[in-house]
């Protein structure tokens, strides 16, 4: 077998995603370079460059962010990836399981900033490639499109969190809390032929929104609510509500991105869910699936040769 060349040589990194990088580079192959922040008393930063003794960094180089929560760690993007093209990084990826600002691509009242179209083409910017997991575009048919970055690459959890449910609930019916889940709950159904369906939701704020079940029989059967997220966690609470009082013999929940808070996670649990299982694009008490192999195999997808510049 031929040796495949590494993705990059080197993987920059924050020290509150260490074991997340530590997989990711092991992963990849490439050696895990930490970046050392410094918080002034105004709040301002100052990030450090892992550089070596010539005061370089690799000529190719991914930096790990998952933004969540964006806002700091947005600045950190751009001091980061400024510093480090200064510091002899001619091809730079930014790999960010988690991509923040993708739900806004319209204004919906005068005066709205469109959160995607600014965000987006930032991070283009500042990267040669971004790969991210499950990014939630709604309008927007392609990651490209959000961010134009020369190369893209989008990775479902889906299919991972698939392989995770039908170990601990065989047999499970899969079930989308709305339509924008979908896409997702039909990906991890046909991996391993499991029945599924997707409810119906009426948005009336951030925190009211009114479900329907679809037309299925769920009475005594394991019923699975998947989708991208979990935020607010009140779609899945009414969802679940509904399984239970349909009979439902069990009601987990599988998401990409756990961005759920301990009371509302609470709040799940007392609405009749048992498990709450998530990948590790967010760390969360609820991760149950690595990310690392998957993001590793999509960085070897943007075809990169060992020393080639962007």
């Amino acid at each position: 077998m031929v040796a495949q060349p590494p993705v990059a040589d080197g993987l920059l990194y924050f020290d509150d995603e260490r074991d997340a990088a530590q997989r990711l580079a092991a992963a990849c192959g490439i050696p895990a370079l930490p970046v050392q922040r410094h918080r002034f008393p105004d709040g301002e930063l100052r990030l450090t460059l892992p550089v070596d003794a010539t005061g370089r960094l690799p000529a190719r180089a991914v930096l790990l962010r998952s933004l969540h929560p964006p806002n700091d760690k947005l600045i950190e993007l751009l001091l980061a990836a400024r510093t480090a093209r200064s510091l002899g990084v001619h091809h730079l990826t930014l790999v960010a399981p988690y991509l923040a600002y993708m739900r806004q691509d319209i204004a919906f009242h005068p005066g709205e900033a469109v959160s995607q179209r600014i965000v987006g083409p930032f991070l283009a910017d500042l990267f040669d490639a971004v790969v991210t997991v499950d990014p939630h575009l709604h309008r927007v048919a392609t990651l490209e499109e959000a961010v134009p970055a020369a190369q893209t690459v989008v990775v479902s959890g889906a299919p991972l969190l698939a392989d995770w449910i039908v170990h601990q609930r065989p047999g499970a019916l899969l079930v989308g809390p709305d339509g924008e889940s979908a896409q997702w709950v039909a990906q991890a159904a046909v991996r391993h032929g499991l029945d599924h369906a997707v409810c119906t939701k009426e948005r009336h704020g951030d925190r009211s929104v009114t479900i329907h079940l679809p037309p299925m029989e769920v009475q005594g059967r394991a019923v699975v609510l998947l989708d991208d997220m979990a935020s607010t966690g009140h779609t899945l609470v009414q969802a679940t509500r509904l399984l239970r009082a349909a009979g439902a013999a069990s009601v987990d929940v599988a998401v990409t991105h756990a961005l759920i808070d301990a009371a509302s996670l609470d709040a799940l649990h007392a609405a009749g869910v048992g498990q709450v299982w998530s990948t590790d694009c967010v760390a969360h008490p609820t991760n149950a699936v690595a990310m690392a192999p998957a993001l590793a195999q999509a960085l070897g997808a943007l075809g990169l040769q060992p020393g080639e510049p962007s």
